[in-house]
Order: structure tokens, then sequence, then C-alpha cells
């Protein structure tokens, strides 16, 4: 049964499938939820869905409630979340690429491919649920694998993309399975000599400051937090720790940030979706900001640094806007202004950047070691 679904979602483009009782099997297509066809699931077909991935994720879903895992089905890989509510099964799973992107044919701005290159340091990607992170992380890793000798370890929840070793040495942890957390397992590879290290994701103090530190100590680190733009996701990391500690956390992120790339992905006119990028390349100016608690003020610092690279989410949908890719009641949604979109593209790219008629994309640079 699940092969059928897998293969329907497939030839339908969806990116997420939703098993649910009392209602036909859903596919998300472009961000929205359209029936696979008129058959509404019964509780019995949910509880054989979720069986299909084994009997222990029904007895762990039985237990705690929930089950995370990835799987493999009709050649597509899966992240699946199964989960009890009201007595009975539900399914969230999500279709993940057939194979590693390469980072060029994600249409990610120019300064992302450099990201790679940083010996060291901290890069985090945000955004919300659904939103493409793991498919960037996993390109950028799959281009140190093939352009660096390097060893890679990654920290993820569940293991989503599976990398063929090429010219890296790249060791693939699962937490629950293979190391008990994110905090320990990232302590434990401090000592397993590691070049890059991947966080699937950045939740509580104790992954924070060892992270931190492995940026501080010749690692490059590359982590995930859940927010909406690159300013927020330097106010999450603080404020995970006690008051008396933020002064020493903001002081180590001022000196470790190199990068915050924040991304949504937007309904492309004619179907499909196509990322819409924030990225904050941290310089001096930023770094002060981030020390002295005045994360306000980042967002004014993007514009003086896009020579650099960066640039707002407000600039990033409005030239996608102005290219034709996007309507403009998207690019409304997007950037929650409606003004913001028309204002944009009528005053041009340029001149919120400080570059003239030329975009961010025709100025790649080096990274920032």
């Amino acid at each position: 049964m699940i092969e059928q679904v897998i293969a329907k979602a497939s030839e339908m483009r969806a990116s997420d499938i939703h098993i649910v009782c009392g209602i036909p099997v859903r596919f998300r297509v472009d961000g929205e939820l359209t029936d696979m066809d008129s058959h509404v699931v019964t509780a019995e077909e949910c509880a054989m869905y979720a069986a299909d991935f084994g009997a222990e994720a029904v007895n762990t879903t039985k237990t705690v409630g929930e089950a995370d895992l990835a799987a493999t089905v009709c050649d597509r890989r899966l992240r699946v979340n199964i989960f009890m509510q009201q007595e009975k099964f539900s399914l969230a799973i999500r279709m993940l690429n057939d194979k590693i992107p390469n980072l060029e044919d994600l249409n990610l701005p120019a300064v992302v491919a450099t990201f790679p290159e940083y010996k060291n340091g901290l890069i985090l990607v945000t955004g919300e649920t659904g939103s493409g992170k793991s498919t960037t992380l996993a390109a950028l890793l799959n281009k140190i694998n093939t352009s660096s000798h390097k060893h890679i370890i990654t920290l993820e929840d569940p293991i989503e993309y599976v990398y063929t070793p090429d010219k890296c040495v790249i060791n693939q942890r699962e937490v629950g399975r293979d190391t008990q957390s994110f905090a320990t397992g990232l302590r434990a590879a401090l000592r397993e000599d590691p070049n890059v290290v991947l966080v699937g994701e950045m939740r509580d103090f104790e992954t924070i400051e060892t992270a931190l530190t492995a940026a501080e100590t010749g690692h490059l680190v590359f982590g995930t937090i859940h927010t909406n733009s690159a300013s927020d996701a330097v106010d999450r990391i603080v404020d995970v720790f006690p008051e008396e500690r933020q002064r020493q956390i903001r002081l180590q992120l001022s000196m470790s940030l190199k990068a915050v790339l924040s991304q949504q992905l937007l309904k492309k006119k004619g179907g499909g979706r196509v990322a819409a990028c924030e990225i904050m390349i941290v310089d001096h100016a930023i770094s002060n900001l981030i020390r002295e608690a005045k994360t306000p003020q980042i967002r004014n610092s993007l514009a003086t640094s896009a020579a650099l690279g960066s640039i707002t989410m407000e600039n990033a949908v409005a030239k996608l806007l102005r290219e034709g890719t996007i309507t403009q009641e998207v690019a409304d949604k997007a950037v929650g202004n409606p003004s913001v979109g028309d204002m944009s593209v009528s005053a041009g790219m340029g001149s919120n950047m400080g570059m003239g008629s030329m975009s961010f994309e025709e100025r790649p640079v080096r990274p920032r070691i």
C-alpha cells in the first residue's frame, strides 16, 4: 500500500504526504494540500501504513506517542513521523530528493557556494519546517565531499540524505540510534578528528555551547535553527542561555559566526517552488552588533555588507518578483508587508545594496577565514 502512495506522490511532485483517519490521503504540492484520490482512509488502513515502516516504529509510537525515522521506498528517501491522534495512527511523510542535488542546481545566491571553503567557524541555515534547509545543507556537505580531503561527521535526527564518500571520510550518526543526543554526539565528535561537523538541530544550550567551542577550535560547523531571519537566529541562540551567561555567548558568537542563510520556498509561476534567501555575511560591523547586543540593528547592516553577499529577504523576494519568477501576491505573503514588494522592485535592487544596478549574484567573494 505505501509503495502505491509513494509512487503517486512522486508522480505529482509532492513534497509531503499526510495519512489521517477519516479523510483521503493528502499530498502537499507546491506548498498546498490536495487529495490523492477520493478514498477515505480508515483507522485500520492507517495502522497498516504505519506497520509498513516496521514493528519497532509501531511499538515506539504506541509507547511514547510518536516515532521519527528515515526510510527508502520505491527508491525514494523519506523522512517519516508516525504519531497517535485520538488513539489512531497518523503519518506525516517528507519526500526527499532521489539524490543529493548539486549546489549549483539549487539556484541559491552565488556567495553560498563559498561556504564550503571556510576553514572554521559556524554557519547557520535557518527557516521554517519545509523550507529546504536539509537539502541546502546536504548540497553544501557534498560539495566538500567532492572537492576536499576532509573528515565530515553529521549528527542527524533522523538521517535523511545518505552520502557516498568521495574525497572525504564521512560518518553519519543518528540521534537515538548511534548516539544518545545531539549534545553527547557533538562532544564525542570533538575527539574524533573532524574537519567539518553538521549539527542537525541546535535546540538546547549544551549543544549550542559545544558547537560554539568546536567552531572556535578550528572546526567548520554547520547547524540549523527554526527562525525566519538572520537576526532572529542570533537572538534565538543567545536566549537559550541563562541571563548571566548571555554576554559570554554573544562574545563567542561574534567571533565564531561566519554566515547565516535564512530561506523560504515560494510558489513559482507555472508550478514548482523557488528558494528566497536572506543572507548575513558576518563582517566587523555585524560582529560588533552581536557582541554589543544590538541585534535589531543587524537588519540595516545587511545593506552595508552587500558587497560581501549579504541581502535582506525583502530584496531577495523583490528580485524574484522583478524577474517574473513569482507573482506579486506570493511576494506580499513572503515579506509580510504588501508594500515591500512594489517598493523594492520600483527602487531597484542596486539602490538598497550600494552596488548600482549589479545584483549580489554577480559578485561572488572568497570566504573570510
